[in-house]
């Protein structure tokens, strides 16, 4: 499912993958169409037959044979509740199945993206994509059985209406060609601009929704809630006219197919005028039905506008996503020696990069962890040059705590085991003490389970930043970097920090690269790197 590919084709495959439930579906479809004209027309003509013995007095009644028809309209309807069972079992299985293939592929898409996409998009278009989107694409994979029934139903009225008149059966035929012929093609042409704007309309008010909420606090401090809700209700109202519109095209083109069929019913009246009466009511009936056909091709055919600017932006994502390099090289050895810009840090060594900011410090952080791609030259591990290797392939010599920490959603237990899914409560709990924030864990009854809130949000900032130090010292690696790990914390915060993470590095023999503008874990290194503006190259300093 790369970019390569594209949406269409990783659905083609998906289906492939499923194709026995799908042509299932399929059979199922084309016989519930079959039975449900037949019930129809069959029943119309027993109808009249038996109205017609009722008139012809004691004896025709008698004569008259119910138990044949009764029995096979049973039969039909059994079978039409069974198949049309079958049909949305099948289907849906096969949409769902696929679906769960679909929504990770694309959430891995979003992930392997380069950053700068993916921050681009807010959580709530990505919400969108991840789920009005994918919901297009399941609703026109559930559709694909859909012609098999209404070709069902148009040959089973067709077929009724022929035991009339063979020219009642060729208005049938003409009718639904008619419907079959016209009407996609004018709801793809009418709907697709609505349903468009729907989608869009839909993805602005999950977008804005997000940004407001995460915004909630200061929206209250500057008094802005009201201008918050009239962007909010901005949004609404264009989806609110983006879904009227489209149910009025919807109505336009179901008024057009009722003319249709209504003139269809008038050549099989007339064409079938000559036939008896029973046989006149079942070609009517069957008729109507075989013409009832076609809808549910509209009903796809009204989704296609949203289906295609879902299959659009579902593109983008995968296009956005380099396709995977197929592992080349053996794991990097966690003994192996790391050269940055030329200086070789041995396993073990403490290593402060310093420099004015901007200079790009973080950015040499964030081409070791594969988070941007490496600059030719700068980085080697071992022998082997960091641009010549499959993304993400260093990442497990590195535990990392970014400048700017954020904590998943959940438990706290969850939210520090990140890295480290096995990490015993035990050395959980001692780091929390070593870092001070054992009385915060004291303020609830919870524990590690205590929920964090939305992204940590009940947590000071300095308490998200040492939760973040305490995720990258449970996650196993040789190397730990660390991007301004007490910046906010307040002297005898820091103070505690810094003696944690020496005595941690003391007992583990853990390297430590660094990057701070501030003195106290400056202190923790033995060897002092500068960067000094972008685009220039690490120079080993003594001060």
């Amino acid at each position: 499912m790369s970019g390569k590919a594209g949406l269409r084709a990783a659905l083609a495959a998906l289906a492939r993958t499923r194709r026995g439930v799908l042509i299932l579906a399929a059979a199922c479809g084309l016989g519930a169409g079959l039975a449900g004209s037949l019930i129809l027309g069959l029943s119309g003509g027993f109808l009249a037959g038996a109205a017609l013995a009722g008139l012809g007095g004691y004896a025709t009644v008698h004569a008259f044979n119910y138990l044949l028809p009764s029995a096979a309209l049973r039969g039909l309807a059994i079978v039409r509740g069974g198949a049309r069972y079958g049909e949305r079992m099948a289907s849906h299985t096969a949409a769902l199945e696929a679906l769960a293939e679909l929504r990770p592929a694309l959430f891995q898409a979003l992930l392997a993206s380069p950053p700068q996409k993916a921050l681009s998009l807010a959580s709530g278009e990505a919400a969108g994509r991840l789920m009005q989107d994918v919901d297009a694409v399941e609703t026109a994979f559930a559709r694909r059985a859909a012609p098999w029934m209404a070709g069902g139903a148009i040959v089973a009225g067709a077929a009724g209406a022929a035991l009339a008149s063979s020219w009642a059966a060729l208005a049938v035929l003409i009718g639904a060609g008619l419907q079959l012929a016209a009407l996609p093609g004018l709801a793809a042409w009418t709907i697709a601009a609505p349903a468009r704007r729907q989608l869009a309309a839909s993805g602005d008010l999950k977008s804005g929704l997000g940004a407001y909420l995460a915004a909630a606090t200061e929206l209250r401090i500057f008094n802005l809630v009201p201008q918050a809700l009239t962007a909010l209700k901005a949004h609404e109202q264009v989806l609110l006219d983006a879904g009227v519109a489209r149910r009025d095209a919807e109505a336009g083109l179901e008024a057009i197919r009722a003319l249709i069929s209504a003139a269809s019913l008038v050549a099989v009246a007339v064409a079938a005028a000559h036939a008896s009466l029973p046989r006149e009511a079942l070609a009517l009936l069957a008729a109507l039905a075989g013409l009832e056909g076609p809808a549910v091709l509209l009903a796809a055919g009204s989704e296609r506008g949203a289906l295609r600017a879902a299959q659009a932006r579902l593109d983008a994502v995968f296009a956005a996503s380099p396709p995977a390099k197929a592992p080349a090289l053996a794991p990097p050895s966690p003994a192996a020696n790391l050269s940055l810009d030329g200086l070789h840090l041995a396993p073990g060594a403490r290593w402060a990069l310093v420099g004015p900011s901007g200079a790009g410090k973080t950015s040499l952080l964030e081409m070791c962890l594969g988070l941007r791609p490496a600059t030719p030259g700068r980085i080697v591990i071992g022998e082997t040059p960091l641009e010549q290797t499959p993304e993400g392939w260093a990442r497990p010599l590195f535990a990392w705590a970014p400048q700017d920490p954020r904590l998943t959603t959940g438990p706290l237990g969850e939210a520090l085991r990140l890295g480290a899914p096995e990490a015993p409560d035990e050395d959980i709990l001692a780091l929390i003490d070593a870092f001070g924030l054992t009385e915060r864990l004291r303020q609830t009854s919870d524990g590690l389970d205590m929920w964090i809130g939305e992204g940590g949000e009940i947590l000071s900032g300095g308490e998200r930043r040492r939760l973040s130090l305490i995720r990258a010292l449970l996650r196993p690696a040789p190397w730990l970097l660390l991007d301004e790990p007490t910046e906010g914390l307040d002297p005898e915060v820091e103070a505690r920090v810094v003696a944690g993470l020496r005595a941690r590095l003391d007992r583990t023999g853990q390297g430590l690269i660094l990057v701070s503008h501030r003195p106290a874990p400056l202190a923790l290194c033995s060897n002092l790197a500068r960067l000094d503006a972008p685009g220039q190259r690490l120079a080993a300093s003594d001060s």
